[in-house]
């Protein structure tokens, strides 16, 4: 694990998750990781009739807070799966 220089105080995970589930009600929100290097697993039916670039946006969408400016908490999502219930 890589090490990530960051100024977010708090569960960094526990902030993934939340942010996902605000854009992804019901979701289903699996995230690990640390050192500013995370793989998130999103399982939701709003993704249905939606293309894979479709799916991955809205997610990153919701946490791209947690990835903007020089000590964000997220660095990377070094995997981003997203799938249908």
């Amino acid at each position: 694990m890589s090490h990530h220089l960051t100024t977010f105080k708090g569960d960094v995970l526990g902030a993934i998750k939340e942010s996902i589930l605000a854009a992804l009600p019901g979701a289903n929100v699996e995230a690990s990781g640390g050192g500013g290097h995370f793989n998130i697993v999103v399982v939701s039916a709003a993704f249905e009739g939606k293309g894979a670039l479709e799916r991955q946006r809205s997610v990153l969408r919701s946490i791209a807070h947690l990835m903007k400016g020089d000590g964000a908490p997220v660095h990377a999502v070094d995997s981003l799966i997203t799938k249908t219930p």
